[in-house]
């Protein structure tokens, strides 16, 4: 390593070669003018080699230069960065030559090799002599100024960045610590993206000859509240970080003023009639008509809350007797069931436990079995009721023969008043797993002859986005029915669209109203004192009549495949004994998306867990799908662009509190995030704090219940997922696709 002194001359140095095969020397130039430097191949920032020991290197800073020498260090924890008191640094000697110095790269690994130029390359720059130009010529050359800090790293710091198992829906995810490539890489963990000075070099044409004159730029910050999806990603991080936003930043992920649902209120009232429309219904004619686009246009249509696709199984030739009982016994006789006990009851009415009056709370309580036993009495409940028609025939028969001549003066019809018989108690078989590729892999096959957009997985489904499993949203499950075996009311998980297909032998009967009417029918739950989006209820058909809700009400039979549209309120009943299969998709449209990130917010009002992540889910679409509707990207572009204002400005806070971020990258499968307290989504910055016990684990938070149980995050720490120039790159990259070329 050859040593440094420093020159005796104010100007800036000319490089020539050292005599060490790693660092050059460096001599200063003795022309009195601005050298520009054409770019070296190695980086600015020092290059590590790997130490002779498995420890993590300290690196030491020279008081006489910005490059550190690297030792390895004694320590297997993050690496510090302190100030150097060697001389362990080439010495500058005073240079021979005037010209500018060409860099060619180094024959070492570590540092380039530097030669004298033999004649200058760039152009000298000085003030023009003239007042008349003749031409301009503009040129930018950005200057890239990093600054290196020290860090310190807590002890829960290092505990959390060598080996972390963070809880998310009780299981965790292990991660080793970082390598000292990784390190390098991630160096400066609390700061953003790089800062540029724009320098413009005018060339200017005299009367004696060329000349530059120079001039700074600043880069313009725009106010936050300007921007918007037109914008760059570095303009918006400028804008957030001369905003100074004091406390929370709180915004809408929603596009202001803009919607693409339907306008189907009217202020005249819709006729008594008119409130039981006609369900839509399609038979198809052959398999060529399932896979028609003009079926997908027509299913998500935002103004078809329904639509029901006839013999779907059969034009498909599905198999679905492997989804009959008697399969699933055979496939899997000990796979768990969730029972729900209810009440019998007609369709159309629900009865308070008494019997005495009709209203919106559906009760029932909950158990498990397995489908074995839940076969067995799916199959006795058949056999009692032959058995109970069988039966009543009889005492019909008797009662005909020994009944006198009706009463024309009796009355036959009970009054409002009567008390109404209460009904007998059913068992349902609900929410079963058929997630398992291997135990269920003749079933999973066969539902892959359905059309791409009703398919458990595909490109053009978000929920095939979210990189983890959601049971029965992105995978299938199962429902075992007897007569009366009640799905009450609700709308699907962030208003996700619905597939639902009977596989018989018995029918089902559906109540489902259009989206538009959702506040509606939670008024009458919040009337009634049951929870619109957690608890368990079932309409009165005569209350939603009188406020002029159109309700559709149709019959589903075996093999008839019921689609569900975004944001469809509905409530399903079994006519008699049957299965049914059951999974969410998310066409990637305009309509779906504002759905469900309109949900997502009423939840977060609400403060009910999203099952969807949804900003989570707009990343991942933005970094892997082509969007071609204007409207959709449109939508999708602004929730990234808060996104990325909420991150950069909780970043630039913690960092002035003093709050150091340590960097975490997310591995394959990881899921995503939700507060432990509030169950809020958390995306990219995590608040972990480590829970004592017999096995330690790790929760996470969200910033306002991290404050809350830490106002100034002791024992808090702060992980980032992903470096916010990868944010940036993807925000920028996310632009509209051409349309494909319509053959």
């Amino acid at each position: 390593m050859a040593t440094i002194t420093m020159a005796t001359s104010s100007t800036m140095p000319t490089v020539t070669p050292a005599t060490s095969s790693t660092m050059p020397t460096v001599s200063p130039a003795t022309s009195s003018t601005m050298p520009t430097v054409s770019p070296a191949t190695s980086s600015t920032m020092p290059t590590v080699t790997p130490a002779t020991c498995s420890t993590m290197p300290t690196f030491t800073t020279a008081t006489s230069s910005t490059m550190p020498t690297v030792t390895p260090a004694t320590s297997s924890t993050i690496p510090t960065i302190t100030t150097a008191t060697s001389s362990n640094m080439p010495t500058v000697s005073p240079a021979t030559s005037s010209t500018m110095p060409t860099v060619t790269p180094a024959t070492s690994s570590t540092m380039p090799t530097v030669t004298p130029a033999i004649s200058s390359t760039m152009p000298t720059v000085t003030p023009a002599t003239s007042s008349t130009t003749a031409a301009v010529t503009t040129m930018t050359i950005s200057t890239v100024t990093t600054t290196m800090a020290t860090i310190t790293t807590a002890t829960a710091v290092t505990a959390a960045a060598k080996h972390i198992t963070v809880a998310s829906s009780g299981t965790g995810t292990t991660r080793p610590a970082l390598g000292v490539a990784e390190f390098l890489k991630l160096k400066g963990l609390s700061f953003g993206p790089p800062r540029e000075l724009k320098i413009r070099l005018i060339k200017v044409e005299s009367g004696v000859g060329k000349t530059f004159i120079t001039r700074e730029e600043e880069e313009k910050i725009i106010p936050l509240a300007q921007i918007s999806i037109k914008n760059t990603a570095s303009e918006v991080i400028r804008a957030c970080r001369g905003a100074k936003v004091k406390g929370k930043f709180r915004e809408s992920y929603l596009l202001p003023a803009f919607s693409v649902k339907p306008a189907l209120s009217s202020e005249q009232p819709i006729a008594r009639h008119r409130l039981s429309p006609p369900t839509p219904s399609i038979y198809l004619e052959s398999k060529r008509d399932a896979f028609s686009p003009v079926l997908l246009q027509f299913c998500t249509n935002p103004r078809n809350p329904v639509t029901v696709i006839r013999g779907l199984a059969g034009s498909l030739r599905l198999n679905l007797g492997l989804f009959s009982t008697k399969s699933l016994v055979e496939a899997n006789a000990e796979h768990a069931v969730e029972v729900r006990t209810q009440v019998q009851q007609p369709a159309d009415q629900n009865w308070d436990p008494s019997g005495s009056s009709q209203t919106w709370p559906c009760e029932s309580s909950r158990s498990h079995t397995t489908i074995a036993k839940y076969a067995q009495y799916q199959a006795s409940s058949f056999q009692e009721s032959l058995q109970e028609e069988k039966n009543s025939e009889d005492e019909d028969e008797e009662e005909e023969e020994e009944s006198p001549p009706p009463d024309s003066t009796s009355n036959t019809n009970p009054t409002s008043t009567e008390q109404k018989q209460v009904g007998k108690i059913i068992k349902f078989g609900t929410n079963i797993d058929l997630s398992d590729p291997k135990r269920w892999k003749l079933q999973l096959q066969e539902l892959l002859k359905l059309p791409s957009f009703m398919r458990v997985s595909s490109s053009g489904n978000m929920l095939s986005h979210v990189g983890h499993t959601i049971l029965g949203m992105n995978t299938v499950q199962l429902y075992m029915k007897v007569p009366g075996s009640r799905t009450p009311g609700h709308q699907e998980n962030n208003n996700f669209c619905s597939v639902n297909i009977n596989i018989g032998p018995g029918d089902c009967e559906w109540f489902a109203v259009h989206e538009n009417y959702w506040e509606a029918i939670s008024d009458f739950c919040e009337k009634h004192g049951v929870d619109y989006l957690t608890g368990s209820w079932w309409p009165v058909l005569e209350d939603l009549y009188r406020v002029g809700i159109p309700v559709y009400r149709f019959i589903q039979r075996p093999g008839d495949l019921v689609w569900i549209n975004a944001g469809t309120v509905h409530w399903v009943q079994a006519v008699g004994w049957c299965n049914n299969i059951a999974w969410n998709v998310g066409p990637i449209n305009s309509h779906q998306y504002q759905l469900a990130l309109e949900r997502f917010e009423w939840n977060q009002v609400k403060k009910v867990k999203s099952i969807v992540p949804m900003i989570h889910v707009s990343w991942n679409i933005a970094r892997t799908i082509k969007i071609t509707d204007p409207d959709t990207h449109k939508l999708i572009k602004h929730c990234l662009l808060q996104s990325m204002k909420h991150i950069q400005v909780l970043r630039d806070q913690l960092v002035a509190k003093g709050k150091k971020i340590s960097y975490q990258s997310r591995v394959k499968d990881e899921p995503a995030y939700y507060c432990n307290e509030c169950d809020v989504e958390v995306f990219d910055l995590l608040f972990v704090t480590s829970e004592s016990g017999s096995r330690k684990s790790y929760m996470v938070h969200c910033e306002d219940c991290a404050s809350q149980l830490s106002p100034s995050l002791a024992g808090v720490v702060v992980l980032e997922q992903y470096r916010i120039e990868h944010l940036m790159s993807t925000y920028d990259t996310f632009t509209l696709a051409p349309p494909p070329s319509s053959r």
